[in-house]
């Protein structure tokens, strides 16, 4: 793959409208209060009488597999996302992409479906994602159709993140539906991904390469390249039963060393695209060295799966201190803020990084759901939503 399409694998990174309407808004319903996933430690005193500064108190997530079949329960905000992106043929409308639809934006969808117990709609969208985008020999799906060109598969590589989202989506539809044809589908799906794009015997352990063709040493001068926003850990949790044979445990660990290796410039962030050379790690070269709108979904995944201490989570709760200002694409080099991301959906991930690490209920903006904004960030504050019900119900009570 070129170098352009290469960086457009990531396509959500880098190219996304910001909303400057005046959006409506649709309040989600809650759901009743569990036990507070992190409990306030009170001071210890010093020798002197003095209070000390209190042990940061571990996490303790619960990483259990939990399916999401009817997990989201917000009949309103899903008519509202599938009003304004989804077509009547199956496809994801990338809004802020010129329309364009991708592999990303249908297993969101197929998820989305899942948890909405939307059986209908999921099977409209992996039958055209089916029909469209399963067109490569190799059990992987095409990235990129655009449906005013001719053929509309623009990019024949495939984007190792759709491939796992709609893997991800036909397990879950199979196991809440009962249907074994999807979870035959994605077990074949899982057996490809593992085949073509999992890449073993790093200094990291097994690695994930973002696409087929474009990431490897050899087509990146001797060191190869990852997007830590594709290490989708929850659904690695529940490929562990499709395909028992593959190691999937390590794959979650090598996600959270990189993580932790992955510390760059003042505010310890992790780049969107990073090269992997040896034990060394670096922004990759030929794309900006920038976290942004790929990157801010890492907390999310790991939230999602129920892992990760709290100085995992650390970086991205101390740059999010607040719903909307803090949402920032943060320049590497400088460390500092580069640009915002406007739109109201991405303080959802903020917020739930917040509910983890501080007991911070979700807040208003991330709560109420708003359908004029784009694709990109309307799905991530519905899919953080879906993970607070399913595993965090404290973040969003009544």
């Amino acid at each position: 793959m070129k170098q352009q399409h290469r960086l457009a694998a990531g396509l959500v990174g880098f190219s996304l409208m910001l909303g400057g309407a005046q959006a409506q808004t649709i309040r989600l319903q809650p759901v009743s209060p569990a036990q507070a996933p992190v409990a306030t430690p009170k001071p210890a005193q010093t020798p002197q009488g003095k209070p000390a500064a209190p042990e940061p108190v571990p996490l303790g997530l619960e990483s259990r597999l939990i399916s999401i079949g009817g997990k989201l329960a917000e009949p309103a905000a899903w008519s509202a996302y599938k009003q304004r992106f989804l077509t009547e043929q199956g496809r994801i409308i990338d809004t802020a992409n010129h329309g364009i639809s991708h592999s990303e934006g249908q297993g969101y969808g197929m998820l989305l479906a899942v948890a909405a117990n939307d059986r209908a709609s999921f099977e409209r969208i992996w039958g055209w994602t089916r029909a469209n985008l399963k067109i490569r020999d190799d059990g992987l799906l095409a990235w990129r159709f655009d449906a005013d060109k001719r053929p509309g598969i623009t990019d024949v590589n495939n984007a190792t993140d759709g491939d796992i989202l709609v893997a991800w989506a036909l397990a879950e539809a199979g196991e809440f539906w009962s249907f074994a044809p999807y979870s035959v589908a994605s077990h074949r799906m899982v057996s490809a991904i593992a085949s073509h794009v999992m890449l073993p015997k790093t200094a990291f352990g097994n690695l994930l390469l973002p696409g087929a063709s474009g990431f490897d040493a050899k087509e990146q001068g001797g060191a190869p390249v990852v997007n830590l926003s594709y290490f989708i850990f929850p659904a690695f949790t529940r490929f562990k039963q499709m395909a028992p044979d593959i190691d999937w445990d390590t794959l979650t660990t090598s996600g959270l060393k990189l993580l932790r290796n992955a510390r760059f410039s003042p505010a310890k962030l992790p780049s969107e695209w990073i090269k992997v050379d040896g034990k060394k790690l670096a922004p990759a070269n030929g794309f900006p060295a920038v976290f942004g709108y790929n990157a801010i979904r890492i907390p999310l995944y790991m939230a999602f799966a129920g892992i990760g201490e709290r100085d995992d989570y650390a970086p991205f709760a101390q740059v999010w201190t607040s719903d909307a200002a803090s949402m920032t694409v943060i320049n590497l080099d400088t460390g500092k803020p580069q640009s915002m991301m406007g739109e109201p959906g991405y303080s959802a991930i903020a917020a739930l990084t917040r509910c983890i690490t501080s007991n911070q209920p979700f807040p208003p903006l991330a709560r109420i759901f708003s359908p004029n904004q784009n694709y990109y960030p309307a799905t991530l504050q519905l899919l953080s939503i879906l993970a607070a019900k399913a595993r965090y119900p404290t973040c969003v009570p009544k």
